[in-house]
């Protein structure tokens, strides 16, 4: 990968962004299970966040087809190109889903998605027990899914950044490439 080669600064804004803002929502989410105290002030924080996500993984796609990523090193083994592309899909499908479930469950179990200024979203299921009660566990599975996706994302990175420094983690990061191996 060349150094000129890097994600456009806009892509690279809504990479990290999401990225602090999936943490927080993966965070909250654990936070409502374990507090019933807490949970609805934390409820009532996961649901605008998780419609954020949604808005920014939309227009990160629009970015993404408007300005393709830069190639992968020609020299990346072909199982990592096509892990690197399935982990891709897995992780665009997760954030696309989880806000549309989180919304979907909400309206199953009967309440509203407030957004800040009072907008009332629409219900988009109808109101169900058990739809809820399967959403609810869907949307929960699959956090759990995205959590690992994540760490397995990060693992990729770092590999990329500290093994074998080809300037795919500068690509997203913006920084300098390091040196390869052996050049210092």
């Amino acid at each position: 990968m060349s150094p000129a080669a890097r994600f456009v600064p806009l892509a690279r804004l809504l990479h990290w962004l999401m990225a602090l803002l999936l943490l927080a929502q993966l965070l909250v989410g654990v936070a409502m299970m374990a507090s019933l105290t807490l949970r609805p002030p934390l409820i009532a924080l996961h649901r605008p966040l998780g419609l954020a996500l949604l808005v920014l993984v939309l227009l990160r796609l629009w970015v993404r087809r408007c300005h393709p990523p830069p190639a992968l090193p020609a020299d990346l083994p072909r199982w990592q190109a096509a892990a690197a592309r399935a982990s891709h899909l897995l992780l665009y499908a997760l954030m696309l889903a989880l806000p549309l479930l989180g919304w979907a469950l909400t309206s199953a179990a009967g309440n509203v998605v407030l957004l800040p200024g009072a907008v009332q979203l629409p219900a988009i299921a109808p109101r169900d027990p058990l739809l809820y009660a399967w959403l609810r566990d869907a949307h929960g599975l699959l956090a759990w899914v995205l959590l690992a996706s994540v760490l397995g994302h990060l693992a990729a990175a770092l590999h990329h950044a500290w093994v074998r420094r080809d300037g795919v983690f500068e690509a997203m990061a913006g920084g300098r490439p390091l040196p390869p191996p052996g050049a210092d």
